[in-house]
């Protein structure tokens, strides 16, 4: 089943985007909500410094996108974003991190188990990337940071060879990457100089590889997880100290 885009409320009627940010740091949280509050008119920030603020203040309906730091000062941003979406499945959320988001993954059942987001934070800082993850986000799609993506397909590749990514051909996983990475089937084309059908040819190969058959589930989705799954359980505890930023083009149309 599709994904209905954030910000209209499954009705059409309301149009902004509403976003809580939670980050124990102030210059971090000022500068990620000036950037968001900069990308557009209608989507309307809001932020806390904790998680014990953001439960008293975040109930049933009020924001549509969660983003929040893994580690906050009075607890697990993991264990927060969780409590927040068991009384809101409609919320979507995105966990911003700087440190290995691979390797908590792997500790943490909830973020495995969850159709959540990851970025690293130097990554949300760089211009441009937050807002375009967010776009794509806002659109249904799942958002992975590309120093994620990469150094976690590489290492699963490298160190697990019968794992999910090992079914994959080159050409598929060069597509599957940028689907992790929140792209939509026309960035996909534009960057890998495929035409759009040329894409979904191969994302419907890929579903194939992963046993993804049952076409009434987000197809989609599911392979993004089972990419992070694998990357995160055979990948390295370490991730690339870089401000890798999502490519241009997150925001355009199809799948």
């Amino acid at each position: 089943m599709a994904r209905v885009p954030i910000g209209t409320g499954g009705t059409g009627r309301r149009d902004t985007l509403r976003i809580a940010l939670v980050d124990g740091d102030a210059l971090t949280r000022t500068l990620l909500a000036q950037e968001i509050s900069r990308a557009s008119t209608r989507w309307s920030v809001r932020t806390w410094g904790s998680g014990a603020e953001a439960r008293q203040r975040l109930g049933l309906g009020v924001v549509d996108l969660l983003l929040t730091e893994v580690h906050l000062r009075d607890g697990s941003g993991v264990a927060l974003a969780a409590g927040l979406q068991e009384r809101d499945h409609r919320l979507r959320v995105c966990l911003l991190s700087s440190a290995s988001v691979l390797a908590m993954v792997r500790r943490s059942p909830h973020a495995a188990s969850h159709r959540w987001s990851y970025l690293v934070k130097d990554s949300s800082l760089a211009t441009g990337g937050l807002v375009r993850a967010i776009r794509a986000m806002a659109q249904g799609r799942l958002v992975v940071d590309p120093a994620v993506v990469e150094a976690g397909a590489s290492d699963a590749a490298r160190k697990q060879p019968d794992g999910v990514l090992s079914r994959l051909s080159a050409s598929q996983l060069d597509v599957l990457r940028l689907v992790v990475e929140g792209l939509s089937n026309v960035a996909v084309a534009q960057s890998l100089g495929m035409t759009p059908k040329g894409v979904e040819y191969h994302l419907h190969a890929i579903y194939r590889a992963l046993g993804l058959t049952d076409r009434s589930a987000n197809q989609r989705v599911a392979a993004v997880r089972l990419f992070l799954r694998d990357a995160a359980a055979h990948g390295s505890e370490r991730m690339p100290d870089v401000a890798a930023v999502p490519p241009s083009g997150t925001n355009g149309g199809g799948g």
